[in-house]
């Protein structure tokens, strides 16, 4: 598929200024910049630059809030709950993020809900952010409507992603991110983009039937299914984890949950009424003194690695991957060649740069 490489302090600057004309503070838009920027260099191509255009217009349309006054609305020593003032959650996720690795510091464990967010962005980098600090990090969010339950025939759960980070001492850290969805809203939009289509049973279309066409979810209406797709191959598994996410970040937050969540990308149909307040997000961190010595941690963290590199490779493998290891393979790549953008993904920012007259080519 053609593309054009960029390198990535362009793109990062791009988002800035892109930011910055929507109103949003210098810092908040670093940030935000920082949390698209980092998808891009890791490869995670449908959560970089991509999504740029879809934050921009619900800015642009008062969707969100550009200048919000993030505050706890309820805390314990080892727990609060954020109200996000319906910022964008490339802010809120980051600000609330940091207040549970401060909690987990101070008394070992670190437990912040938000409400009143709005996508936030890569879920890992969230938990890459609490390694420096030799703390296991968590990070959860529910999203937009676009999951069937297992056996359902509709949307009514987000993609609800989750991720883990473990640090190492000598090997690389292990970090866990996944969509509880057997693919992502954004590998979808993708293949349509790239005019592809799609292995068969990730997805239905409007009706409920099998589908292959990413076109029949992106514009049809249709609907992903849940990791491990159907009951046989563990779709009640992944439909477990979904729902666990949906509670976790709406219903203990209050914020929305379910088919209730406003809509994302922006040009999803909104939902019919509101049970909260915006998205909801989970933040943890554990300090791993707290369980065993630091040093030790690390130490049997790299015999895990190790051990696991040196599996007997599956036939026509590289052998196991280590989670994290896609992402750390194209952070190598993309920042000293760049990051190649499709057509599509190019005329989004061209488009940008027209309506907000900041140069981009």
């Amino acid at each position: 598929m053609k593309a054009t490489v960029y390198p990535i302090k362009h793109l990062r600057d791009f988002c800035v200024q892109v930011f910055l004309r929507c109103e949003v503070p210098e810092e908040d838009a670093m940030i935000a910049a920082d949390v698209l920027s980092t998808a891009d260099l890791w490869g995670i191509d449908s959560h970089g630059v991509a999504r740029l255009r879809s934050y921009y217009e619900v800015l642009e349309r008062g969707l969100v809030n550009p200048r919000p006054q993030i505050r706890i609305v309820r805390e314990l020593p080892g727990t609060a709950t954020i109200d996000g003032d319906n910022g964008l959650g490339l802010v809120v996720g980051p600000r609330a993020n940091e207040v549970a690795m401060e909690k987990a510091e101070a008394t070992g464990a670190g437990w912040v809900s938000v409400c009143n967010s709005s996508h936030f962005g890569i879920a890992g980098y969230y938990t890459w952010q609490a390694l420096s600090r030799d703390l296991i990090g968590w990070a959860m969010t529910n999203t937009a409507p676009l999951v069937s339950p297992l056996w359902g025939a509709e949307r009514m759960l987000g993609t609800n992603p989750i991720s883990v980070a473990f640090p190492a001492k000598e090997e690389p850290p292990v970090i866990v991110d996944f969509a509880t969805s057997a693919i992502s809203f954004g590998t979808a939009e993708i293949a349509k983009r790239n005019h592809q289509t799609l292995p068969e049973g990730l997805m239905i279309d409007s009706e409920g039937r099998p589908t292959n066409l990413p076109e029949d979810v992106v514009e049809g209406g249709g609907a992903l299914l849940p990791l491990g797709l159907d009951r046989t191959c563990g779709g009640h598994k992944g439909y477990c984890l979904n729902s666990m996410v949906d509670i976790l970040c709406g219903v203990l937050s209050g914020a929305n949950w379910g088919p209730f969540m406003p809509s994302f990308p922006y040009y999803l149909k909104q939902p019919s009424r509101s049970v909260g307040k915006g998205w909801g997000h989970m933040f943890g961190a554990l300090k791993i003194e707290g369980f065993i010595a630091v040093d030790e941690f690390k130490q049997r963290m790299d015999d895990w690695v190790s051990t696991f590199r040196a599996a007997v490779p599956a036939p026509g493998t590289e052998g196991p991957l280590i989670p994290g290891d896609p992402e750390r393979k194209a952070e190598a790549s993309r920042k000293h060649e760049g990051v190649p953008l499709t057509e599509a993904v190019v005329g989004d920012l061209r488009y940008l740069a027209a309506r907000t007259e900041i140069p981009f080519d």
